[in-house]
């Protein structure tokens, strides 16, 4: 890239503030939130060559946000096991970091002390984080970019919201040539120096026993954040995971997934470096396939939806046939009718629906296959879909470490909404054309009494 202007015109470059940067900007700054890592980080990068083609310094500001709604200390110690290392990390790219914390966490701070000649940011698509970049967006003073980095293929080029699996397939097929590729790792040519008084805090690993969040749900052992980590457990899983993916992914009871989703979540490790991991691998096609289907076309079909569906998290963002079946079967008989309480204590009377929410109380993470059946059972069990919905986000969002995610959305979307599916026939009382799933019938699928056992005294 030559010019700025090259920079910005991206697909994955959202220009949200226009303007000539300022001449008398001390760098360029990158407000780092959703890709919480050094390498594989488009928007990095794009701050980098704007940087160097600017001929200033670049800095990352880094400000844990307290109290973010629907994250407790599960989340946030995962989140903060992830900052120590980032320094160095930036470092070898030849940028600095300015760590803060709650209260010191706003960027208008920062902004007034740096005063940035531009100012780069990631993208991300949730209501609440796309609300303050519209905010910043009208308050900052200097050009303001947002970048598509949690995505192989930038959002923009799907243009709208895709209908279902088979309709984003073919389009981001087409485009992987273009954007699954490896690429440079520019490093800034002029290294940032912070000068005397500006304030700035040691990333550190642990939450702070003073620092603002709900500490109902405590962390899971076994699970340690960071973006070393996430490396190391993708390796291993190439090595020892991947072949067999295609058939072991369906068997929730001996888990043979990739365990990466918090990963991605937290932006500790990015989507298109474990593309490329797998894609390099030694692994059968057919498991290849598989993963790859999942981690692109699947996981990108949910950003799409949260992107361009502003009732992501309810029913209403469904389809209008699901909702329709839906209010028809709306004053059906319920075989049972279940509290939040009794749901979130796993106290009803099918022992598959408890192992799953059990296992995501204890390990923060369900199969997504459970995860299925898991939020079809809050269906049938509560007295209005739009119930069933509600809570299925409060579980979910609370217990798992990559909730408040468009994967989470979306799945209960298609679960409880119909969403990405068909109608399905014939009709059944509660869910309509909705596609229903039974106990029995998931012991076609796997053996879910050993998965029962498994989670049965967790």
């Amino acid at each position: 890239m030559n010019t700025l202007d090259d920079l910005s015109v991206l697909p994955e470059v959202r220009v949200r503030r226009r303007g000539a940067p300022d001449p008398e900007g001390r760098g360029v700054v990158y407000w780092m939130q959703r890709a919480q890592r050094a390498q594989d980080n488009r928007a990095l990068d794009v701050a980098i060559r704007a940087g160097n083609l600017l001929r200033r310094p670049v800095v990352v500001f880094l400000a844990p946000v307290p109290n973010y709604p629907n994250g407790n200390l599960r989340h946030y110690r995962f989140l903060f096991e992830g900052f120590e290392e980032l320094e160095s990390a930036l470092g070898r790219r030849g940028v600095g970091l300015v760590f803060r914390l709650y209260p010191r966490h706003r960027l208008e701070l920062l902004l007034d002390e740096v005063r940035p000649a531009l100012l780069v940011g990631d993208e991300n698509p949730l209501r609440e984080t796309e609300a303050w970049r519209a905010k910043v967006a009208e308050r900052v003073r200097v050009p303001f970019w947002t970048v598509d980095t949690e995505v192989v293929v930038p959002s923009v080029c799907l243009e709208r919201e895709q209908y279902a699996a088979r309709t984003i397939r073919p389009r981001i097929h087409r485009l992987l040539p273009t954007y699954l590729v490896r690429p440079p790792s520019p490093r800034a040519h002029i290294p940032w120096s912070p000068g005397r008084g500006l304030a700035r805090e040691r990333p550190t690993g642990e939450v702070p026993t003073d620092y603002p969040l709900d500490r109902r749900v405590g962390g899971v052992g076994g699970l340690v954040g960071g973006a070393k980590e996430a490396r190391r457990r993708l390796r291993r899983f190439v090595r020892t995971g991947l072949s067999g993916y295609a058939t072991a992914r369906s068997h929730p009871e001996h888990d043979g997934t990739s365990r990466l989703s918090a990963y991605l979540h937290f932006g500790h490790l990015g989507p298109r470096a474990l593309a490329i991991a797998i894609q390099q691998s030694d692994a059968p096609e057919v498991d290849r396939a598989a993963f790859l289907e999942q981690l692109i076309v699947r996981r990108e079909l949910a950003i799409n939806f949260v992107r361009y569906n502003d009732c992501y998290d309810r029913l209403d963002g469904c389809e209008s046939w699901a909702r329709r079946t839906l209010d028809e079967h709306r004053l059906d008989r319920r075989p049972v009718i279940y509290t939040l309480r009794q749901l979130e204590q796993a106290e009803t009377h099918d022992p598959l629906w408890n192992a799953a929410q059990r296992q995501v109380v204890d390990t923060g993470w369900m199969h997504g296959y459970i995860r299925m059946y898991w939020a079809k059972k809050i269906l049938e069990w509560t007295a209005r879909p739009e119930d069933a919905f509600a809570i299925a986000v409060e579980l979910n969002d609370r217990y798992q470490l990559d909730g408040r995610d468009p994967n989470g959305y979306a799945s209960i979307a298609w679960a409880v909404g119909g969403k990405h599916d068909r109608a399905w026939g014939p009709t059944r009382p509660v869910f309509g054309a909705v596609r229903f799933m039974s106990f029995s019938s998931t012991r076609r699928k796997f053996d879910s009494a050993a998965y029962i056992r498994r989670y049965a005294g967790t």
